[in-house]
Parts: C-alpha cells; structure tokens; sequence
C-alpha cells in the first residue's frame, strides 16, 4: 500500500483482518495483573492501571526500538508527519529495521500509524512506500509480505487486558508464519510491558 493523507487505518486493518486469503496470527488475550500475580515477583507492590497499559503504547508507538529490542533494530525507529486529528488521536508515519520472521538479519518496515484513545487501539498499516523526512520516497524491504499490526488497551482501569493482531498480506495463508508465532507463544508478558515496568514505573522483577 502507498501513502495515503487520508487513510482511514482502523478500517484498513478491519478488511485485511476479514480476508481469508492473508495470513491472520491472534495472541491471547493478556489480563496484566493476573499474569504478574502468578509469574512474577515485584520489588514492590504493583496494580497495574488501564491507564498505565494506554501510556505504554502510546510510548511503543514512537518508539519502538525501545519497547520491542528483540525484534526493532537499535537507533532504527523514525517518526514524522505526526497530525492531531481531534478528540486525542494521532496520525504518523513511522520506519523502523525490524528482525524478518523466516530470514536472517533485518530489513526495512513503513508504517502507517494512528493513536486511537477513545477505543483504546493503535493501528500499524503496513506500506510499500512512503515519502520519507525529507520528502525522499521510502522504500520497504522485500524480504516478507507487509503487514498490519493492531494492539488494544481494553478491560477495565482496574483490570487492564493488552489485545494484540498481526496480519501478513499473503497470496494465501502462510503456515510458516504461523508457526514462527506460535514458537514465540510464553506464560510472561510481552516484552514491552516489561520494559515499561523497568524503564517508566522503576519496579525490578523476577520470572517465576
């Protein structure tokens, strides 16, 4: 997909979801403090907030060779063109150097990016294309299909629940793909809730 200004992203994602011939991967739901009650132990006493989940993708979004190192290359997340459009959402386009899935080594990712709070969501649309910082056309590797990425802060402020969905514009489902995620599949949160644990909120932790 190319740049568009006019982008409707949550819909974007919704149709390429709805296609059975792109490769869809679903996490399980994650309920935040069910999982750090059972799995880990805090150097103080924590109840995560659905507000707090929010803040956390919200700072992925901009910066996710922070949030994600295992699959963002260092120093490789760029931001720009980052437009309020009204009632706390945002619109950005964002380049990053991201670990391949099937291949070794990196290569280069387009996102097209909105920041939703009023239900909770941050769309990533994939592109093949963008007009860079400079206004130099971008191009996105090619070494895996492009895909669109949807993460969720839902639940309730007291019970916060992290949502996530990948899809991969595939000629036709990918088993390969699905594998590699199901590979990935662990009892732990997600790597950038323990970053935001360590970095923002300054708990140390322990696996149990």
């Amino acid at each position: 997909m190319s740049a568009t200004t006019e982008l409707d992203h949550e819909k974007t994602f919704a149709q390429a979801w709805a296609n059975p011939r792109y490769t869809r991967l679903e996490r399980p739901p994650v309920d935040v403090n069910a999982v750090l009650a059972t799995h880990y132990r805090l150097s103080r006493p924590l109840a995560f907030t659905r507000t707090q989940l929010w803040d956390m993708e919200v700072r992925k979004a901009f910066r996710p060779d922070i949030y994600i190192p295992a699959a963002v290359e260092e120093g490789s997340a760029g931001t720009w063109d980052v437009r309020d459009l009204g009632n706390g959402q945002q619109s950005f386009y964002r380049r990053t150097r991201q670990r391949q899935r099937l291949v070794k080594g990196y290569d280069l990712v387009l996102e097209q990016v909105r920041v939703n709070p009023g239900n909770g969501k941050v769309t990533f649309i994939g592109a093949t294309e963008l007009p860079g910082e400079d206004g130099v056309m971008l191009h996105a590797g090619t070494q895996q299909p492009i895909f669109h990425v949807e993460h969720v802060a839902t639940g309730t402020e007291t019970q916060p629940v992290n949502e996530w969905r990948l899809v991969h514009l595939t000629d036709g489902p990918d088993q390969r793909l699905i594998d590699h995620f199901n590979r990935s599949e662990n009892v732990y949160l997600p790597q950038f809730l323990e970053v935001y644990l360590r970095e923002v909120l300054d708990i140390e932790f322990t696996r149990l």
